[in-house]
């Protein structure tokens, strides 16, 4: 999750700051290629986004993304915010088209694997599915920091949705999927092989349950376990991880003859194996380096996403569609960012350069409103008010050429790849925002016209309703003095 403690240049100042110092000084000391405060919005450039962007309503049917799409097989739709509700809420439009037009198989999420398992059984109404009675019961999986994200009133809309079109579905291997991308379950994805094996092959089971209990001195807190062995304070749990998932995937024929559902739950527990292994390669790398957690962590979600893929149109005997909801940081190209220029990949990059244009890759842009997220890292929500963009952003060029809400296509547009071929700065809230620190916290440069195929933009956004009430998060809207200062 973009601001998450793990990742910390959008979450924390002081990080952010020695980024941005370097980002200035350059490779060799030389002026920066994108100096702050020179690019600022004209006439030609305005007029550029008028003519080619396409209004976009509440709720809008997106019959000209769509239309934009065209045959793509994977379309990425990001979001500037984790709690924003007009992000879901589009996205969650856009992907009942996707399905309901254009024969998408699955949804895949920024979120970890085993959690998101049990929403895919409930919709699929799977007979290993736990007992469910609705869609807020299956979320219940969902228990860390930051709740909201999925726990939340639009994604329960949108599970209800899924569950409804799948009951018109007899086949299992034609029902629409929900699943996860993300590494952080460590401990529960260990549960899950155990679990797995325990019916099939109580003797496999065994020997896992032994392999992992390597992490057991470190509870379930594996940033302590990366921690200890990042600084050789134990031997770490790299080889049992690896011979686990080793023995789960060596004997790929076992999977051949199995049904439907066997299969399913044979790639889950396979899943799971692989979130283990780079689970525990991600807590070590961690504490060694931003850029190569983020890369493992982003490899592992184009990882997953090709395996998934590969698991559907195995079942289907066609290749997979699949729509995937991330942060606009992990969506949209890297190399288009200042990000990329320090060596970060994401997985908008990477499933351009395996995938070419059989990708379609969405941003979402947003210049003020209220958003739900936290101060700190583990924190309860917050309803806090986004500050209007900054004169330089790329938002506030959007804001100014009075649209409103809108689509702009940019794949193949030459006249809006030629009015926004300067770098900007592009905001990023993640689960944490801090406004009194936006600038350093919150914004980074990026070309957006090579990071995106399109975006969409919303002006002034709503916070995203958590299912989850806490005090910090009030039914009324902010009031227009938070926070102090603005």
């Amino acid at each position: 999750m973009f601001g998450m403690r793990q990742n910390p240049a959008f979450g924390n100042p002081s990080k952010r700051l020695q980024a941005l110092f370097k980002s200035k000084k350059g490779a060799a000391g030389k002026s920066p290629k994108h100096p702050e405060g020179n690019v600022m919005a004209n006439q030609s450039t305005l007029d550029a986004i008028r003519r080619e962007a396409s209004a976009v309503a509440a709720d809008d049917a997106h019959d000209a993304l769509l239309r934009e799409i065209g045959d793509a097989s994977i379309v990425l739709l990001g979001e500037a915010t984790h709690g924003t509700e007009e992000f879901y809420r589009a996205r969650a439009r856009i992907s009942q088209r996707l399905i309901a037009d254009k024969g998408f198989d699955a949804i895949a999420v920024e979120a970890d694997w085993p959690d998101t398992v049990r929403v895919s059984r409930y919709i699929r109404a799977m007979q290993s599915a736990a007992q469910d009675d609705d869609a807020e019961a299956s979320l219940r999986n969902f228990r860390r920091f930051p709740l909201w994200m999925w726990r939340n009133r639009e994604t329960v809309a949108l599970i209800d949705w899924l569950r409804s079109h799948n009951a018109g579905r007899q086949a299992l291997q034609d029902r629409i999927g929900f699943y996860g991308l993300d590494l952080y379950s460590l401990r529960s994805s260990m549960e899950a092989v155990v679990r797995y094996l325990q019916q099939v092959d109580p003797e496999a089971a065994k020997r896992a349950r032994a392999r992992y209990s390597c992490f057991d001195h470190f509870a379930d807190d594996p940033q302590h376990y990366g921690y200890a062995a990042s600084f050789g304070m134990n031997k770490g749990c790299e080889e049992e991880v690896v011979r686990q998932l080793l023995a789960m995937t060596a004997d790929a024929e076992k999977g051949l003859n199995l049904d439907a559902a066997a299969a399913d739950e044979r790639f889950y527990a396979e899943q799971n194996a692989r979130v283990a292994r780079n689970a525990e390669a991600y807590y070590r790398a961690m504490f060694l380096g931003r850029d190569e957690s983020w890369n493992l962590r982003d490899t592992h979600m184009a990882d997953t996403l090709d395996a998934l893929r590969e698991h559907i149109g195995r079942q289907n005997g066609r290749p997979a569609k699949i729509v995937v909801w991330a942060h606009n940081s992990h969506i949209g190209d890297a190399r288009a960012t200042e990000m990329g220029d320090h060596g970060q990949i994401n997985l908008g990059q990477l499933v351009r350069e395996r995938h070419g244009k059989e990708a379609y890759l969405v941003g979402f842009t947003t210049h003020a409103g209220t958003v739900t997220a936290a101060s700190e890292w583990d924190t309860p929500a917050e309803l806090k008010k986004v500050v209007p963009s900054r004169p330089d952003s790329i938002e506030r060029l959007f804001h100014d050429a009075g649209i409103g809400n809108f689509l702009l296509p940019i794949r193949g547009r030459k006249a809006i790849e030629a009015a926004l071929q300067e770098r900007r700065l592009e905001r990023a809230i993640g689960v944490i925002y801090l406004p009194d620190t936006e600038r350093i916290s919150h914004y980074f440069h990026a070309d957006i016209v090579r990071q995106f195929d399109a975006v969409i933009h919303i002006d002034h956004t709503r916070a995203l309703h958590p299912l989850d009430r806490t005090s910090s998060w009030q039914h009324d809207e902010v009031p227009e003095t938070f926070p102090s200062g603005i």
